[in-house]
């Protein structure tokens, strides 16, 4: 769901309270002999006795079991042996020490590995079958349940596969990025005088693309153009002597020409000057330094184009640039807000075990990674005597573009791709729940600014200072909901129905013309489900399960509510929308892909190909009547 407002809301609500369960599984309870050692595999899960079955996918084997001396002979037997880390826990400082130390020592020279840039060392997150065995049997607190049942019984193995890390690498001799996936066959803590050893299972050189900055980039950007004497002379000639008041930000080229092709990995950085050196709190986004031309080469790290186009003053320090007690309006913050406090005596109504999150009859895992920040996985809510009914499998901020609206050097170029680009993962999030699930973004309050001339001002933006103004912008949003609404593991019983209210046609079923209806259509394939908010029917989306229906039969579901939300306000042809095709509806489906995760393609930076991603991969037109549905 793309969405633009300052608070932006992307909301579920069930569409039943009261439902019931589908046919209930047997309680699981099997004698030791019963388990049986073998190839772990999955067969469909329990089912409707009244509804046409399909034949679900059976993945290959997992792993060899070993037979256990731990085996119970009264009721499922548990693995005792558990392992630390649930296949979707974030990596640990060491997995990533031994993921990057791997594929370091698997470079060919001394050089090579020298230069090496991990861009990205995340989790390969395993197949959702490896999820449902780990949370049936391995990690607390068990649900064998989820396992769904075969013939002869539950096939347990004796422990998971092993976790992988998927680590995006930058070469800065090669000006390659590449993929690798390391199998962290052991890992202890170093501070245990442990060992650590990885396996390199497979890397790859993806052509024509450029990974997101990191940090260390950035500073070195920065050094590299305030050491450029040409900026050095730009700088004193707008009154600046102290270079160290200077702040140089390393923004991604994007792509609005050749010019901007990956085979150069490039930035054009934005400048702004503080007023104080010794002022760590200093707002220096309030004195943005208009009129230089910058381009960077990131590979080679020197200056490659530099121009001083026009002088503008730098705008004047402002006594409320900034956001610390004091600074506001007189001189005086406001005291006539009286004390709140929240109290809780007993306690939180949640609680944590590790990744793993009670709270009241929700249970979820939470993950983190550094392009979408939070990630939540496995929701679903405990319904009594009903158990466990699944709701979402992942979601999770998957991309935010943020394209400004001044035709004006240098604010055309910003287009940023926030998650992408940049990664959302330095951004705090808070969770809230209730019989919703709600994301509230909030604003920090520091603009991208520009300056101006004296006396000038502009149509594409708000003056807000002397000298001073802020452009127009969007904010766009992007959320992938791995839906699994009352769906075991195993199962694909998902749909996707449109709701539109309309008003009843005058005649004798409606003779006082005050009638109105909701409309259901099936959204059948991935191009009818290429979808916009429509505020005066009052539409929405449902999630429905196939094969489960409430109290008074109907099928069970979820409700996706759009909150307030628009489309680009910019034109069709506008440069940002190349890459951000994903835009042009607020609604997309598509049925479950492994690979198919971000919007834009995973490396939208300097990305010169049109409507990469969301846009291309629904042209295949799946069918989307009973699958694994996935939001967008």
């Amino acid at each position: 769901m793309t969405t633009t407002p300052k608070k932006a809301t992307t909301c579920c609500v069930p569409s039943d309270s009261a439902s019931v369960p589908r046919d209930a599984a047997a309680s699981v309870a099997v004698a030791a002999e019963v388990l049986r050692v073998q190839d772990w595999s999955v067969a469909a899960g329990d089912h409707r006795d009244d509804l046409p079955i399909k034949k679900a996918a059976v993945p290959p084997p997992l792993i060899r079991a070993e037979t256990s001396t731990n085996a119970s002979t009264k009721g499922v037997q548990i693995m005792l042996n558990a392992q630390t880390s649930h296949p979707l826990d974030p990596l640990s400082a060491a997995e990533i020490a031994v993921a990057v130390a791997t594929v370091r020592a698997a470079g060919a020279t001394h050089e090579v590995r020298d230069n090496m840039r991990f861009v990205e060392v995340v989790l390969l997150e395993p197949e959702k079958h490896v999820v449902a065995l780990a949370d049936a049997y391995f990690f607390p607190p068990f649900q064998p349940s989820l396992l769904p049942r075969t013939k002869g019984g539950p096939v347990i193995p004796s422990k998971l596969p092993p976790r992988r890390a998927r680590l995006v690498m930058y070469n800065k001799i090669s000006n390659e990025t590449s993929i690798w996936i390391v199998e962290l066959t052991e890992v202890h803590a170093t501070t245990r005088g442990g060992h650590h050893r990885g396996r390199v299972i497979s890397s790859q050189v993806v052509q024509d693309v450029q990974p997101p900055m990191d940090v260390v980039e950035c500073a070195e950007c920065e050094a590299v153009v305030k050491d450029y004497p040409p900026f050095r002379e730009a700088m004193k000639k707008r009154g600046v002597e102290d270079i160290d008041l200077v702040m140089v930000d390393a923004w991604c080229a994007g792509y609005h020409s050749e010019a901007d092709a990956p085979s150069r990995r490039l930035a054009k950085p934005l400048i702004f000057c503080r007023t104080e050196s010794d002022c760590p709190l200093e707002n220096g986004y309030a004195r943005p330094v208009e009129g230089i031309h910058v381009l960077v080469d990131m590979q080679n790290m020197v200056v490659i184009e530099f121009e001083d186009r026009k002088f503008v003053p730098l705008p004047p320090a402002d006594p409320l640039r900034n956001y610390t007690p004091g600074e506001t309006r007189d001189g005086v913050d406001r005291s006539d807000i009286k004390p709140l406090q929240i109290l809780q005596p007993e306690g939180p109504s949640f609680r944590v075990h590790g990744h793993y999150v009670e709270w009241q009859k929700w249970n979820f895992r939470i993950g983190f990674t550094p392009r979408e920040g939070l990630v939540i996985h496995s929701i679903a809510y405990v319904d009594g005597s009903r158990g466990r009914r699944p709701v979402a499998h992942r979601l999770s901020f998957v991309e935010m573009v943020v394209p400004y609206g001044d035709p004006n050097e240098p604010h055309y170029r910003k287009n940023a791709f926030d998650a992408g680009e940049d990664g959302l993962g330095k951004f705090a999030h808070s969770l809230k729940k209730d019989g919703k699930i709600e994301a509230e973004v909030k604003l920090t309050g520091i603009l991208s600014l520009g300056a101006l001339q004296p006396g000038e001002s502009r149509k594409y933006g708000t003056m807000i200072a002397p000298g001073l103004y802020a452009p127009v912008h969007q904010h766009f949003f992007v959320a992938r909901m791995d839906m699994a609404v009352d769906c075991k593991p195993g199962e694909a019983y998902n749909q996707v129905v449109e709701v539109n209210v309309k008003a009843e046609e005058p005649g004798k079923n409606n003779i006082h013309n005050n009638a109105f209806y909701a409309e259901e259509t099936l959204l059948k394939s991935e191009l009818q489900a290429m979808r916009n908010i429509n505020p005066l029917s009052a539409r929405h989306w449902i999630v429905r399960n196939t094969r489960t229906v409430n109290r008074t039969g109907q099928l069970t579901g979820y409700k996706l509510i759009p909150g307030s939300n628009c489309l680009p306000l910019a034109g069709p042809e506008a440069k940002f929308l190349r890459r951000a095709a994903f835009l042009k509806h607020n609604l997309w489906v598509t049925p479950h892909a492994r690979n198919e995760n971000f919007p834009g393609g995973e490396f939208p930076n300097q990305n010169p190909h049109v409507g990469e991603g969301l846009a291309t991969w629904v042209k295949q037109n799946r069918f989307l009547e009973e699958t694994d549905i996935v939001l967008w």
